[in-house]
């Protein structure tokens, strides 16, 4: 019999020697936390590039611990050099690009030999290629303006790289209280005016009035009096009262188009005009209106033919300055023949949808038939999304495996910017981190797995809570199966029955205990749990009643009071952590203080 070799040993050296080899393109940043590699960010570079030249220091320090220098290129450049932005040195080297040709928020990140282009169009567009770059090929997530993951690798190399993109949609508005930072904002590609964004980060989108602007362009205290017929008819009289505007009235017309100019002058670096109905039915039932109206099956005729005469009275003066209108509740149904101008954006609102489902499933099949209706005469199609219920801020609202799905459809469907209206007044609101994370990845690219991005933010900003709170959204999500799951949504509802939230009760107290020794990851768990504990307050008496019913173990303290004063007690919050501080609980301005005073006694039980 022939001696057997063992080549196990063999083969795994043979595949350890084969990972560490440096395949020919690749690019290696950093070896044994050392590097060779010079960041090249010239004097004539845009404040936005000079920015991301610094973040792209700052990270790549932390992640290899080498110091990596930013210096503007001279006859000492060397060869190993990483250069951000847009230069002599980039246009030497990477000859094939046409900077001047790239839109504005577009993004090149290529390598070539040993060095490194990142790059992209004015004023954004290098400041999301750093992002991307470090995102992509690092490892790096910026979770919340107060959180970031940044891995460790003093080993750090990349492949051969050959990207050009640029985000899904031109307009990106993740529309929840932790999306309001600026520099957040940048780092996960939003180009909300919510949050601020100064042009030495590449500023934002800006619109003067944003929506409902009806009476804030003619003021009824000022005008009604003197001009009555520029107002809603109803009822065969002129009235301001939960009224519009009298869409027909040529002079109103002409008096807009001065107005909207004056507003343009009063804001310099607008680009959007809001030209938006109130907020509020009333819409005008004048003969000429209703006539128009009647003529194209929907009031968004009348709303249409003034909104375009005003989008081309500006134009000539203002030819990059858009006018911006609702479809919204009444105007919702797009019209048979007008079709939007050039410089029109419609934003068509989902504010009557059933949220716990995607917006192209079969009980919203009206605002699905909608979104196709405008998208076919729609150059530029916005939407106003919701993605929380407005009445309980602080309440379960399981919508969360919808939110991808949704932005599919949408980009599926030509619109070209998205308004994610969230829980906007505070922190604390129900997944508000995860949601404005999730959603700001998927307005950049809205074909990302969805249950992956939560799944990754679950992970890394929970820890080893993680898959209790991902068990806690399966379990709500599937009670709530059924139920039309609006933007105001009663506390009352089928699924926040003891039976679920026992078992709700059960995950949150599982997941406290598994971070209870990282103080950091403690409190963000019990801020997120205040949602359930909030539904145990409201619905006690009923709650105690199903439990009794069903010989079931009560799962909190036998006071409400008790449990209300613990709650209180998160909900302000921990000392030099605003994050952990909720200011109001619903949109109507409920402080957690006013909540609370509704349990201060316990109920008496039979």
């Amino acid at each position: 019999m022939k001696k057997q070799i063992k080549l196990q040993p063999i083969i795994i050296g043979i595949i350890a020697l084969l990972l560490q080899t440096v395949v020919k393109g690749d690019v290696v940043l950093s070896k044994n936390g050392s590097t060779q590699y010079i960041i090249i960010n010239e004097a004539e570079s845009t404040a936005p590039e000079k920015w991301a030249a610094k973040e792209l220091s700052r990270i790549l320090t932390k992640i290899t611990g080498a110091e990596f220098k930013i210096q503007q290129s001279d006859n000492n450049t060397p060869s190993t050099i990483i250069i951000v932005g847009r230069s002599a040195v980039a246009k030497k080297y990477f000859s094939e690009v046409n900077f001047d040709a790239l839109d504005l928020e577009e993004v090149v990140i290529k390598s070539s030999g040993n060095k490194l282009l990142i790059s992209g169009g004015r004023p954004r567009g290098t400041i999301y290629a750093v992002s991307r770059f470090l995102q992509t090929q690092c490892g790096v997530r910026y979770w919340t303006p107060y959180s970031e993951k940044i891995p460790t690798n003093p080993n750090l190399t990349i492949k051969d790289l050959n990207i050009r993109e640029k985000p899904a949609f031109e307009s990106r508005d993740p529309y929840w209280y932790p999306a309001f930072n600026s520099e957040w904002a940048v780092r996960n590609f939003s180009n909300s005016q919510s949050a601020r964004i100064p042009e030495e980060l590449g500023g934002c989108i800006r619109y003067r009035g944003f929506v409902h602007t009806f009476y804030p362009l003619v003021p009824p205290d000022k005008y009604f009096e003197s001009h009555p017929e520029w107002y809603s008819m109803i009822d065969g009289k002129r009235t301001y009262k939960n009224a519009q505007l009298c869409l027909s009235n040529n002079e109103l017309r002409n008096f807009v188009v001065e107005r909207v100019k004056q507003w343009i002058k009063e804001s310099p670096g607008v680009s959007i005009v809001s030209v938006s109905q109130n907020d509020w039915h009333g819409n005008c039932q004048c003969p000429e209106c209703k006539k128009i109206d009647e003529r194209e099956g929907s009031p968004s005729g009348s709303l249409l033919e003034f909104v375009n005469y005003i989008a081309e009275k500006i134009e000539p003066e203002f030819p990059n300055v858009a006018i911006d209108t609702l479809a919204y509740q009444y105007t919702r149904k797009p019209p048979k023949t007008i079709t939007p101008r050039k410089n029109a954006i419609v934003r068509l609102c989902s504010i009557e949808c059933n949220f716990r489902e995607p917006l192209n499933h079969e009980s919203n099949a009206k605002f699905a038939d909608d979104i196709l209706g405008w998208a076919k005469i729609c150059n530029r199609l916005y939407i106003w999304d919701y993605t929380t219920d407005f009445a309980h801020y602080i309440q379960p609202h399981p919508n969360w495996f919808v939110l991808g799905e949704n932005l599919k459809f949408f980009h599926q469907n030509n619109v070209k910017g998205v308004f994610e209206q969230g829980a906007y007044q505070s922190y604390g609101s129900e997944m508000s981190e995860l949601r404005a994370w999730v959603l700001a990845q998927l307005l950049y690219n809205p074909y990302q797995d969805d249950r992956i991005l939560i799944k990754e933010f679950l992970d890394g900003y929970y820890g080893a809570a993680a898959d209790k709170i991902r068990q806690y959204m399966d379990l709500m999500y599937a009670a709530s199966k059924g139920y039309y799951l609006s933007c105001f949504s009663k506390t009352e509802t089928p699924f926040h029955n003891f039976k679920v939230l026992s078992e709700a009760e059960k995950f949150w107290q599982e997941a406290e205990q598994l971070v209870a020794n990282d103080p950091e990851l403690l409190a963000r768990v019990r801020l997120a749990r205040l949602p359930v504990r909030y539904v145990w307050l409201v619905r006690w008496t009923q709650l105690r009643k199903e439990c009794k019913e069903l010989g079931a173990k009560w799962p909190l303290p036998e006071s409400r009071k008790e449990v209300a004063n613990q709650w209180l007690t998160v909900a302000k919050g921990l000392p030099g952590k605003p994050w952990t501080q909720v200011k109001l609980i619903n949109e109507s301005g409920v402080t957690p203080d006013k909540f609370i005073e509704r349990f201060a006694t316990d109920p008496q039980e039979n």
